[in-house]
């Protein structure tokens, strides 16, 4: 399996994914500031994923810092991580990564060096303030490195859990990338279907290309033909029909953050999704890590969306589709409301929205 994020020699080796399905181009990156443009440009993408290259981001500069104290590295540390969470504003992993991370930092620096010594020697360089600092930046990377295989572990558990939905004969709909190129393991909603054929059993997929980014076209049908899955792809303005004349019989999903009420927000078009599995009867599932799920906003409302340039509907690639004083709307996503889920597929089992009640 392929692997879109690694730490290898000090450094984020990771898959730039606006060159799929072209080629498939690592990029080597070593500066805070390179990774942040690399998250905008979508060159790394979805919610775990994010979430996973913003701590390795935080542990980069951590051991890139030339700083001499604890207070200097601690305001480093605040650079790197105030750049890194204006990346994006709708993936919540991206900001308990950060939190995670920093908190490490704290309760570090707290445990190796107490408060009292810390100002004293605030403005010094002895070993001890030397050895402190060094010990701390393996911490970090450790922690950051945890981070990563946990997210390993949480794509199996996520897809064990959904794999038992899926029966023979099934035909599944997707929708955007929620694979492997969307974690650093084997994804949210597309481990459901790898684990599912581990299993043996015999089901279909229909890709949405979604647009205007193409997530579903470049990546998710790559994904998908590299792991011999039975898949097909459709236009986003196919589903309606497909689902009705090609017997579609459950819709899975990701999301990039779920409200305390089960209010998920997803890449553009999921919502109308949900409207269609809702009208046909068929169930509509999202597949996210626990971490997705954002206890401190009460419901989709609340949820940031980002709104993203209009270069990306005038242009398809370098091809100009559109008139260039085009007025756009651009939202990367939208909401789907809780009553229209028929359940959230996590690492830790499959719940219902109602209370997120396991079932």
């Amino acid at each position: 399996m392929i692997e879109p994020i690694k730490w290898k020699n000090g450094k984020i080796v990771f898959i730039d994914q606006t060159e799929l399905p072209r080629k498939l181009k690592y990029v080597a990156c070593k500066d805070v500031d390179i990774l942040c443009e690399a998250i905008k440009k979508l060159r790394i993408r979805g919610a775990p994923l994010i979430g996973v290259a913003v701590s390795l981001g935080y542990a980069l500069a951590c051991l890139n810092s030339k700083e001499k104290t604890l207070t200097g590295l601690k305001k480093d540390l605040a650079r790197a991580s105030k750049k890194l969470r204006f990346t994006r504003p709708t993936a919540v992993n991206l900001f308990w990564a950060l939190n995670r991370m920093e908190k490490k930092f704290e309760t570090s620096r707290l445990g190796l060096w107490p408060r009292s010594k810390n100002i004293v020697r605030a403005s010094g360089a002895s070993r001890e303030h030397k050895a402190v600092i060094t010990q701390i930046k393996r911490i970090i990377l450790k922690e950051a490195l945890n981070i990563l295989e946990e997210d390993k572990l949480m794509c199996i558990a996520i897809g064990k859990n959904g794999a038992r939905l899926i029966k023979n004969g099934d035909v599944i709909l997707t929708h955007c990338n929620a694979g492997i190129l969307a974690t650093a393991g084997q994804g949210t909603a597309l481990s459901i279907i790898y684990e599912a054929k581990k299993q043996g059993k015999k089901f279909k997929v229909y890709a949405d290309e979604t647009r205007p980014l193409m997530q579903g076209s470049r990546l998710t049908m790559w994904e998908l033909m590299r792991n011999n899955i039975d898949a097909t792809l459709i236009c986003d303005n196919m589903a309606a029909s497909v689902i009705k004349n090609k017997g579609v019989t459950k819709i899975i999903v990701g999301a990039d953050r779920i409200a305390a009420n089960g209010d998920a927000a997803n890449k553009i078009g999921t919502y109308g999704l949900a409207v269609l599995a809702r009208y046909h009867g068929i169930p509509f599932y999202i597949a996210a890590p626990s971490s997705t799920i954002d206890k401190f906003i009460k419901s989709g409302e609340d949820i940031p969306i980002e709104e993203r340039k209009p270069e990306e509907i005038i242009y398809a690639g370098s091809k100009q589709t559109a008139p260039v004083s085009a007025k756009v709307y651009n939202p990367a996503f939208d909401v789907t409301p809780n009553g229209l889920i028929s359940g959230i597929i996590t690492e830790k089992g499959v719940y219902e929205i109602k209370g997120f009640r396991r079932i």
